[in-house]
C-alpha cells in the first residue's frame, strides 16, 4: 500500500470511465461492474488515479472497491441530489481533502423521464497528495455534463451544459493558479470543439490530452454535420479507436448493436465485429484535461511545465468473459503524463498569475444569447405554471361545493377525487413554478453577469486596457 513516506512518482497513469450503472435501468448492472473492478485490477500499466460516473450504488462500489483495493487504496464515493450523482474517484496516494460541487444549471423537475435533475450532477473534486512538497499535489475534478437530447444548436439545456463547462473551467483555474497538477475527467457531453469544450480550454489553462496527440482527429461522429463538412471518408472501427478517440456510439459496443448482433449475443454466441468495419456513429464524449503544475528551472532561471503528457488511449473495449457484452456503453479514456527529470522543488507554491485568454466577442455574444432565450422560455414557464396552480386551486374550490348539490353518492366521490387530484398537480405545478424555476432564473442572472463581465474583460484586453 502507498504511504506518505514513498517518494513522489514519475509517471502518473489516469482512467476515466462511464460505468453505465443505473439501477433498475441498465442491464447486467451488477456484473459489468464487478468486472469493471477486475479489469481496473489488471490493467496494464496500472492506473494511479480513476474516475468513474454512472456509479450509481453503494454496492457497485465497494465492488470495484473490493477488487482494486490493492492498487488503490484510497476512494471516494460522492453523494449529491435526491439519488447520487453517481461520481466515484479512486487514488494510490491518500485524498486529503474532497468537494462535492453542484451546479447552479441541472436539467428541470418535471423532466423526471430523465433525471439530471433528480442525481445532483456537479463536480467531485479531490486533492490528492503524491508526496512531502505541495508540488506533489494533484487536484482532480470529475464530472458528468447534463445530456444532450437534442443536437446542437436545437439542444433545449444547451444553456445548462454550457454553464456547467464555465463552472467547471473555473474550478481547474483555481486549482491551476495555486500550482497544482490539474486532472479533469469524465463524461462532459460534448463533441471536441463545441462551446463548451471551448470554454474549457480558453477559460482554465487545462488541454484535452487527446487533441494534443491528434489534432485533426474528428469533431463528432461521421454522420454529423459538422464531421461531414471536412469531407472525410466513414473511419472504420479501429481508426476511430486509435485515432478519434471515440468512446461512445463504437459499432464496437454490443448495447450499440442492431436487433440481429444482440438476438445472437443474448443466445451466448460470442459476436466478433472486425476492426475494419465502418463505424458513422462513434464519437467521442469522455474527455481528459489536464494542466501541469510548474517548477523553476535553475540553469535557466524560467518556470518549465512540471507534467507533459506521453501518451493517451481508448480503453475498457474487452467484453465481460461469459456474457460477452461490452462492460459499459462507454469505452474509457485513459492518459499516462510523466514528470520532468529535474529534481523537486522544495518551494511552495501559493498563486500563479496565469494568463487571460479570451473567446472571440462574437461567442461570448452567442452565449448570452442563449441565456437570454432560456430565460424568456422559462419566464413563460412560470407564469404557466403558477397560472395552472391558481386554475386547479379554482376547481378543487369548484368540485367542493359542488358536492352539496351532489344528487348521487357516486358523483360525490367523483367530484372529491377530481378535487384532491387537482389540487396535488396544481400545488406540485405551483412549486416548481414559484420555487424552481425562479431559483433557476436566478441562476441564470449570475451565469450572464459572469459572461457579461468576461466579455467587457476581453474588450478591454483587445484595446490594450489591464
Amino acid at each position: 500500500m502507498a504511504s506518505r513516506v514513498d517518494p513522489p512518482p514519475s509517471q502518473l497513469r489516469i482512467l476515466s470511465l462511464n460505468c453505465w450503472g443505473l439501477k433498475f435501468i441498465s442491464k447486467l448492472r451488477n456484473e459489468r461492474l464487478s468486472e469493471i473492478g477486475n479489469q481496473i485490477a489488471a490493467a496494464h500499466p496500472p492506473p494511479d488515479i480513476v474516475g468513474l460516473q454512472e456509479c450509481w450504488t453503494q454496492q457497485d462500489y465497494l465492488a470495484i472497491r473490493d477488487r482494486t483495493h490493492h492498487l488503490l487504496p484510497y476512494g471516494k464515493f460522492y453523494h449529491s441530489g435526491i439519488f447520487g450523482g453517481g461520481l466515484v474517484i479512486l487514488s494510490r496516494w491518500p485524498i486529503e481533502e474532497t468537494n462535492m460541487v453542484q451546479y447552479p444549471l441541472n436539467g428541470r423537475p418535471a423532466a423526471f423521464y430523465r433525471g439530471d435533475w433528480f442525481v445532483g450532477k456537479g463536480v467531485a473534486c479531490a486533492r490528492i497528495r503524491m508526496g512531502p512538497t505541495k508540488s506533489d499535489v494533484a487536484e482532480v475534478f470529475c464530472t458528468h455534463l447534463h445530456a444532450p437530447y437534442e443536437a446542437e444548436p436545437f439542444d433545449s439545456y444547451l444553456c445548462h451544459r454550457t454553464a456547467q463547462a464555465w463552472e467547471i473551467a473555473k474550478l481547474m483555474r483555481g486549482a491551476a493558479e495555486r500550482g497544482h497538477l490539474v486532472i479533469g475527467m469524465g463524461d462532459f457531453n460534448m463533441l471536441p470543439l463545441s462551446l463548451a469544450h471551448r470554454i474549457i480550454e480558453t477559460h482554465s489553462p487545462v488541454r484535452d490530452v487527446w487533441r494534443i496527440l491528434h489534432p485533426d482527429s474528428s469533431i463528432g461522429a461521421a454522420r454529423d454535420p459538422v464531421e461531414k463538412m471536412r469531407g472525410l471518408p466513414v473511419p472504420s472501427t479501429e481508426y476511430n479507436l486509435k485515432v478519434n478517440g471515440a468512446t461512445c456510439d463504437s459499432a464496437l459496443n454490443t448495447w450499440r448493436w442492431n436487433k440481429a448482433h444482440k438476438r445472437r449475443l443474448d443466445k451466448g454466441e460470442n459476436v466478433v465485429i472486425e476492426g475494419s468495419v465502418s463505424d458513422p456513429n462513434a464519437k467521442r464524449l469522455d474527455y481528459i484535461f489536464f494542466s501541469s503544475g510548474r517548477r523553476h528551472d535553475p540553469t535557466t532561471g524560467q518556470e518549465t511545465a512540471e507534467w507533459t503528457l506521453k501518451d493517451a488511449n481508448v480503453g475498457m473495449t474487452m467484453r465481460h468473459p461469459t456474457l460477452h457484452c461490452s462492460l459499459s456503453d462507454h469505452f474509457s479514456v485513459e492518459a499516462t503524463l510523466v514528470r520532468s527529470a529535474a529534481e523537486p522543488t522544495t518551494v511552495d507554491h501559493i498563486h500563479y498569475a496565469l494568463p487571460d485568454t479570451y473567446l472571440p466577442l462574437d461567442v461570448y455574444d452567442e452565449i448570452l444569447a442563449n441565456i437570454t432565450k432560456y430565460a424568456k422560455r422559462e419566464q413563460i414557464q412560470r407564469r404557466l405554471r403558477l397560472g395552472h396552480f391558481g386554475y386547479q386551486i379554482l376547481l378543487s374550490i369548484g368540485c367542493l361545493v359542488g358536492v352539496w348539490w351532489s344528487p348521487h353518492n357516486y358523483v360525490s366521490f367523483i367530484l372529491m377525487l377530481v378535487s384532491t387530484l387537482g389540487f396535488g398537480v396544481g400545488v406540485l405545478d405551483g412549486l416548481m413554478g414559484g420555487l424552481f424555476v425562479s431559483s433557476e432564473l436566478r441562476a441564470l442572472k449570475e451565469f450572464q453577469w459572469e459572461v457579461r463581465n468576461t466579455r467587457e474583460r476581453a474588450i478591454s484586453a483587445a484595446n490594450g486596457g489591464s
